[in-house]
């Protein structure tokens, strides 16, 4: 046999991963292989692997005599439309694709070459967790990732696609990652599983209840997208990938744009109810303002209340923050807070403009927020606007109160152009609640209290609520007409395009965590 035939008899074995039986039983299991994965993910022809002979190096419990074809992960790198992207792709064909010294060594390589390249780096995840043979060998190389996660972060997108079990410590690394995403039925994450759960707290529970794709997103805010299957799954992160640039240094792809900048959305002029206690569906505003109506929207089944997603607008990508009216009127609370603070800070790392559409009657009142830390996590907002310097447009809608209205990007908070349509509502509170306060003797002085209540109501109203006492004092730059938004914010964000903003030179801040 010639060297040349040893050499592809060597990758052969290798690329088999666990053999027929393993890929079977992955089959079976509703799952793509490590290889299938990877392969869906790059453009045809561009993937070369890394590191294909690595081998483990433990001895205990008859690992001298075990195989693990790739150590059970398969690592490289390739073009995602035409773009360099470092990927690795766990095994569960090869001893479950438990991570070992070695296996981890495989990974951290690709993070090390994907941060000094420049490139994002994909993980495909699939694992029984540490490899228990090789004992803290295993923990440290857990270490490792963690850490390079870390000093990555903000520096190039990571992205994270638990396509199987992923437990303890195993799943820091894509919680420390931009964006996790999950399939459904076939995924799941927890620190500890079912059967620790019973033995410590009595509660019976399965893996799907426990830690399952739904859960994460809907629940626990942990995940950002679901998936059906695999392939949806690797066509959702090539999706992501189209939004963002390959690196911090750099702006997302500009794409062509076909839809008229100057296009007037006539619908707007009639979409918010006359009535301020009715809903109206604030994702027909964004629909109506973006590049041909797509989005994509980021943990779209966690607090509804508020929606962070990405578009584009001349072409050009944004991140836009909306509160929702039609859940809990829109107001801010703990979860809302958490999901927007993370979006802002994720945009502003990777040089994507924020886009805030404003209708907030303020933070949600309660103990239970309270209680929960509705202060502290409400700062993260606050926070996270004031530190990002990429161009930040807001345009208010309807209601804007109090806090929650500085919250949600107002001027003061650093927003760099700020509009209003002529139904905005800017003020310390309601007019109703207002009135109240202001006007209480003279409404109880009053024949007719209840008329002099609904007058008091109008006066406050025209005097304070409306968008123009904000404008007259250069809180608000414009009163714009709903169906003319589009244009005017493709034409906000392109003067501040040049923006530079530097902040003070520190180590880093204090974000209330």
């Amino acid at each position: 046999m010639s060297e040349l035939q040893k050499l592809r008899e060597k990758k052969a074995r290798i690329q088999a991963g666990g053999g027929e039986k393993g890929v079977a039983s992955q089959h079976a299991k509703g799952k793509l292989t490590a290889r299938e994965r990877l392969e869906l993910l790059f453009d045809q022809g561009t993937f070369v692997e890394m590191d294909t002979f690595v081998k483990h190096r433990c001895n205990n419990f008859g690992m001298d005599k075990t195989e693990a074809p790739g150590e059970g992960v398969v690592t490289g790198y390739g073009r995602v439309d035409g773009r360099m992207i470092y990927a690795f792709a766990q095994d569960f064909t090869v001893l479950g694709g438990s991570l070992g010294e070695y296996h981890a060594e495989k990974i951290v390589k690709v993070q090390d070459y994907a941060l000094q390249n420049g490139c994002p780096v994909v993980g495909l995840l699939d694992s029984g967790g540490a490899r228990i043979q090789e004992g803290v060998n295993s923990l440290f190389g857990f270490g490792k990732i963690f850490y390079r996660n870390t000093i990555s972060s903000g520096v190039i997108p990571q992205i994270s696609a638990i396509m199987g079990p992923c437990a303890g410590g195993a799943v820091y690394s894509p919680a420390i990652t931009d964006f996790i995403f999950m399939v459904d039925k076939t995924s799941n994450m927890f620190i500890t599983g079912p059967d620790v759960i019973k033995t410590v707290t009595g509660e019976n529970v399965t893996f799907e209840e426990l830690g399952g794709a739904t859960v994460h997103n809907k629940v626990s805010g942990v995940a950002h997208f679901i998936a059906p299957d695999d392939a949806g799954c690797i066509a959702q992160i090539k999706n992501l990938l189209s939004y963002l640039p390959s690196n911090n240094a750099e702006n997302a792809p500009e794409h062509p744009c076909c839809d008229d900048i100057d296009r007037r959305a006539e619908n707007l002029d009639t979409i918010v109810p006359e009535s301020p206690n009715k809903a109206y569906d604030m994702y027909d505003v964004i629909r109506s303002i973006v590049d041909n109506g797509e989005i994509l929207d980021v943990q779209p089944m966690y607090a509804l209340n508020i929606i962070t997603c990405f578009a584009r607008m001349g072409g050009k990508t944004v991140g836009i923050i909306a509160n929702q009216p039609k859940f809990l009127a829109g107001c801010l609370d703990v979860n809302a807070s958490d999901k927007a603070a993370r979006f802002i800070r994720r945009c502003d790392a990777f040089n994507i403009p924020l886009l805030t559409l404003v209708d907030v009657p303020g933070f949600l009142p309660g103990t239970g927020q309270e209680h929960s830390g509705i202060i502290r996590h409400g700062a993260k907002m606050l926070y996270a606007y004031s530190e990002a310097t990429v161009p930040k447009v807001t345009v208010v809608t309807r209601k804007a109160y109090g806090g929650a209205y500085i919250g949600m990007c107002c001027k003061g908070l650093g927003a760099d152009l700020a509009f209003a349509w002529p139904t905005a509502e800017i003020a310390v509170m309601g007019a109703e609640g207002a009135a109240n306060i202001v006007f209480k003797k003279e409404i109880n002085a009053a024949p007719n209290p209840e008329e002099k209540r609904r007058e008091k109501i109008e006066e406050y109203r025209e005097k304070f609520s409306g968008p123009y006492a904000a404008a007259e004092m250069g809180y608000i730059d414009d009163v714009i007409e709903p169906s003319e938004t589009r244009s005017k914010v493709i034409n906000a964000f392109a003067v501040c395009e040049g923006k530079r903003q530097t902040l003070p030179p520190k180590k880093h801040g204090n974000i209330p965590l």
